[in-house]
């Protein structure tokens, strides 16, 4: 597909395990955000699946399943995303074929990555880790200037990872990524609702 970008790539990119997922998707979607990405790993579930896909195409938005091609396409998701290790043992003209013309993400961790992604037929790049996170037992952390090398030498949107949240999102909007994504700013918040609302708010201020 990456031909044209999607024009909901941008801005902040809301990562959901399976508790509460639904519930917080909802207050995602009311603050505005158009890219989620359901990544319940082992609980994730068709039917959760289904009901976020379905939530997400009533609002206008994408949701990109983690990892899973089959639940995806299943689900009637809106994309996929891999990581490297999962991307680095798939056929992915294969899996791009099989979307259509669903979105495909892929973790990068530096230039030459983001480089091959687009030739690889993806749509956008992860980039990270950022920041120290507790999301990940076992991450490359790249840091700002990480990420800026990859926004330069990528020809496809690049959305930033790894411990972002209200206090940091602008200086990763300044590194030129068209997204933030992030996970433990909202699972771990008591009212995800403001939380997404304060992250919004830093990455348009």
């Amino acid at each position: 597909m990456n031909a044209v970008a999607d024009s909901r790539l941008t801005g902040i990119y809301a990562i959901l395990g399976h508790e509460g997922a639904l519930e917080r998707l909802d207050a995602c979607l009311e603050v505005g955000i158009r890219v989620v990405q359901y990544r319940g790993k082992a609980a994730a579930t068709l039917e959760m699946a289904r009901a976020l896909a379905q939530r997400c195409r009533s609002a206008g938005a994408l949701l990109i399943v983690n990892d899973d091609l089959e639940l995806a396409l299943a689900a009637g998701a809106g994309g996929l995303h891999l990581g490297q290790e999962d991307a680095g043992g798939a056929d992915l003209a294969a899996v791009r074929r099989r979307l259509g013309p669903a979105i495909l993400g892929l973790s990068t961790h530096d230039a030459e990555q983001a480089r091959r992604a687009a030739e690889l037929g993806a749509d956008y790049v992860g980039a990270g880790c950022v920041f120290p996170t507790r999301s990940k037992e076992r991450v490359i952390e790249i840091g700002v200037e990480g990420l800026r090398r990859i926004v330069a030498a990528s020809p496809l949107p690049v959305v930033a990872i790894g411990g972002i949240d209200a206090n940091n999102v602008r200086e990763v909007r300044a590194s030129g990524a068209a997204m933030a994504a992030v996970i433990g700013a909202i699972a771990g918040a008591p009212d995800a609702r403001a939380a997404v609302r304060a992250l919004t708010d830093a990455w348009d201020g």
